[in-house]
């Protein structure tokens, strides 16, 4: 009996590695904040401009790219983020502290794809050929890879995209600066994916905005159902500090150097 107990233990800790090697273990999806004007690893650079690593689908996606690219490379030095098993770059909308550093990008990875909102400048696509990457002008909302999906150009202020990614979680957004509205943005993705939205997360652009302005946008994102937020970059300390009070344990400080982790 002994033997038997052995035997049948054995085989189920036999069958508990081959399914984790066949891959039927828990897939995560990791993103790094690469550019921030908010530092959140001691150590980091902060600059005016936004940038974050999408790691753990089926490509790697960089999404915009920062103002400098000397900061952004001091700072995936530091992070030890390999740039060239980078797939694809998606560009949230023509702003030089989102664009800025795409040139020492494609310096050290030619072969990527960029996805960029359809009303950038004509000239934009042949330097993104000049320098050997492949441009594509987004328009109506895409799927980039697997899981992943562009809202497709929005108009307003300024044309933007921001990304959605589609996870065992829910829906993460990820903005850049939100020039068409966060919470027009975010309408649009319950549009394109009506799934509950568990995070967002990038620039919000509110600087401008009362108190009582903000304060409408939360009760907006909490109507949409949005779980957790981080809000950064464009929207202002005040602002953040509004939806630190309104979502608590569910607000996420961001910066320069944050990793967060969705399963998929």
């Amino acid at each position: 009996m002994k033997k038997r107990t052995l035997l049948f233990a054995g085989l189920l800790l036999l069958i508990g590695g081959l399914a984790a090697s066949c891959g039927l273990s828990e897939k995560k999806i990791t993103m790094t904040i690469l550019y921030d004007n908010y530092i959140f690893k001691e150590g980091m650079r902060s600059d005016w401009g936004f940038s974050c690593l999408i790691e753990g689908f089926e490509k790697t996606i960089l999404f915009d790219t920062g103002t400098s690219g000397d900061i952004l490379f001091q700072n995936i030095d530091i992070l030890n983020v390999d740039i060239h098993c980078v797939d694809l770059v998606v560009l949230s909308h023509i702003h030089n502290d989102h664009t800025g550093g795409l040139s020492a990008v494609l310096e050290k990875k030619h072969d990527v794809s960029v996805y960029f909102p359809i009303s950038f400048p004509d000239h934009f696509s042949q330097e993104i050929r000049d320098q050997q990457a492949t441009p594509i002008p987004v328009d109506e909302p895409i799927g980039i890879c697997e899981h992943v999906y562009s809202t497709g150009e929005i108009e307003g202020s300024v044309n933007e995209q921001s990304l959605i990614l589609d996870t065992d979680e829910g829906l993460v957004v990820i903005t850049g600066c939100s020039h068409p509205g966060i919470v027009t943005i975010l309408k649009r993705v319950k549009e394109i994916l009506d799934k509950p939205i568990y995070l967002v997360f990038g620039g919000f652009h509110l600087m401008n905005h009362s108190d009582a302005q903000v304060r409408e946008i939360i009760q907006e994102f909490e109507s949409l159902g949005v779980e957790k937020c981080g809000a950064t970059h464009c929207i202002g300390d005040t602002a953040i500090g509004l939806f630190k009070e309104a979502y608590g344990e569910n607000y996420i400080p961001m910066g320069v150097g944050r990793v967060l982790q969705v399963s998929y």
